[in-house]
């Protein structure tokens, strides 16, 4: 019984140690990373009250498969897109001046937001190794149906994607490999 038990808490321990998370950082952060060392950056616009922002947050970023490629190959930021978080971007400094901190629910959008043309949540914002807009993903989505996006934007996919047929000819061809 003894062994039994050391060997519940000995499992119960090296799973909590060794588990992963996406590595999120701010939006400044990751820019700043990108000097160092450039790499692209997924976005993650959310707010607070948002139901599919927090079953994408459960569901989809818990995921070992999208945690692994995420963390391999981009920045990922968390933005609250109607938060104060101050934002440099492009040599403007992008703020939220009508945030009310009394409201409950919906706020102000950011004006960062509002750059991004973020209309709804949750929405995934790509960029590339130079800060520029690659492009805008929005809806919830599930690991599986990320997976498409992260691949088609990490190895530069997306340039040759110029018309609706040839995105639909990518779309069909494509294999996914994440798992549930």
């Amino acid at each position: 019984m003894k062994y039994l038990i050391i060997s519940i808490a000995f499992l119960l321990v090296t799973t909590t140690l060794s588990a992963q998370e996406i590595k999120w950082m701010s939006m400044n952060d990751a820019l700043a990373a990108q000097e160092k060392a450039p790499k692209k950056i997924v976005m993650d616009a959310y707010t607070k009250w948002c139901g599919p922002c927090k079953m994408m947050d459960r569901n989809t970023f818990t995921n070992k498969d999208v945690i692994d490629y995420v963390n391999k190959h981009f920045y990922a930021v968390k933005f609250d897109a109607e938060g104060t978080e101050e934002i440099m971007y492009k040599d403007f400094n992008y703020t939220n001046p009508n945030f009310d901190p009394s409201r409950n629910g919906r706020n102000s959008q950011h004006f960062f937001a509002d750059a991004l043309k973020v209309t709804g949540y949750p929405s995934l914002i790509f960029f590339d190794e130079e800060s520029e807009i690659i492009a805008p993903i929005a809806g919830y989505k599930t690991p599986q149906q990320l997976e498409i996006f992260l691949k088609m934007i990490a190895n530069n996919d997306y340039k040759e994607l110029t018309s609706a047929e040839a995105w639909q000819k990518y779309e069909a061809n494509f294999k996914g490999t994440f798992k549930n």
